[in-house]
């Protein structure tokens, strides 16, 4: 680890001598691209002067302590320092993990109703709420790109449920909050169509995806079927008179996106293509980590949408993360949206696993 905190620090001053090339400061791309790695390296090769100092002064103040004239001195400046070392080098394990390349990002959101028919939907609808909740609580930006709405249950006593519901998330925060919440949610609850008061369980899926920069996804158009239809929704409403809706195909892959919630089809088939690039970002994610399975798992589970992530039953006010096996029993406040304690369990989880493959326990 100490030679590779030299390489850094070696290559920071590589990074100032390039800098100062005039070729590097007239490429706007080149210079983007070294000033946000120093920005990266910076801190880090701070942290580590600093921690190497402190060293330096233990092993001085250690020497001066059996001196009587220094001891009283040196006895409090050993105490400092003995407190400071371990602050330093937990900061610098942190600041070692690789930054995640979509930090920042927006990203999509969708969620589907799974196994449980109309309760299924019913649920994807309360996760959907949950998660705008959380959003409007940080201020993040919440645009519908596309909904599939159901209405479930009798006269009076009616509720929507989601088939599949999709949005944009933006947020500068919102990506590094809601990254792991992929996968299966379980349910347990009474349904409303149960007039026996049995308890059923149902599932919805999530899935998270970062929002790609044009460079991070090259479609091209060749690659694209696009076909437009009239929009219709339930119960005959919502129904266009003109073939505003949008279905892209992209033929190399098979992935098939549609948006029909715009009266516009210009509008329509820009929400389609934000949906289109977010998944084959993600296929290339996966692809990319077919050979890191065991890796994928370590860090949090894997997110497939098949992995069972938490459980939420409704009838003990209970909500199970099954990751970090953090139970709470405080369901009713959750879905309204006070997710933190969840979001921080995973977070918290997830960088003692990085820590562990990228850092370890010493320098």
């Amino acid at each position: 680890m100490q030679k590779s905190l030299e390489a850094l620090s070696m290559r920071m001053e590589e990074l100032d001598r390039t800098l100062m090339d005039p070729s590097v400061a007239s490429d706007g791309k080149k210079l983007r691209e070294v000033t946000k790695e120093r920005a990266h390296l910076e801190p880090i090769v701070a942290l580590w002067s600093r921690l190497e100092e402190c060293r330096e002064e233990l092993v001085e103040a250690n020497e001066l302590a059996s001196d009587p004239e220094m001891a009283e001195m040196a006895a409090e400046e050993i105490q400092l320092l003995n407190q400071e070392i371990p602050k330093l080098e937990q900061q610098l394990r942190l600041a070692l993990i690789p930054a995640d390349p979509f930090e920042g990002a927006d990203i999509i959101l969708e969620v589907r109703a799974g196994t449980g028919g109309d309760e299924a939907a019913l649920f994807a609808y309360d996760l959907f709420r949950m998660y705008t909740r959380f959003c409007e609580k940080n201020r993040w930006k919440v645009e519908i790109l596309s909904s599939n709405f159901i209405s479930v249950g009798a006269t009076g006593k009616t509720q929507v449920g989601y088939k599949e519901v999709i949005c944009q998330i933006s947020g500068g925060e919102a990506y590094r909050y809601l990254r792991h919440e992929s996968g299966v949610h379980r349910v347990q609850r009474v349904p409303l169509t149960e007039t026996q008061g049995r308890v059923h369980t149902s599932a919805a899926t999530v899935a998270i995806m970062p929002v790609p920069e044009e460079v991070e996804v090259d479609i091209n158009p060749n690659d694209l079927r696009i076909d437009v239809f009239r929009a219709s929704g339930s119960g005959g409403q919502h129904v266009n008179t003109t073939d505003s809706a949008v279905r892209i195909t992209h033929l190399p892959t098979g992935v098939v996106v549609q948006c029909q919630d715009e009266k516009s089809q210009h509008k329509n088939k820009a929400k389609a293509m934000k949906v289109l690039a977010a998944r084959l970002l993600e296929a290339q994610q996966q692809a990319a980590h077919e050979g890191l399975a065991e890796q994928r798992r370590q860090q949090v589970g894997s997110g497939d949408r098949s992995e069972r992530i938490r459980t939420y039953n409704f009838p003990q006010n209970r909500i199970t993360d099954h990751r970090i096996n953090l139970t709470l029993y405080k369901l009713d406040r959750i879905l309204e949206g006070d997710v933190n304690e969840l979001v921080d369990g995973l977070n918290a989880y997830m960088q003692e696993k990085l820590i562990e493959e990228h850092v370890g326990d010493s320098f």
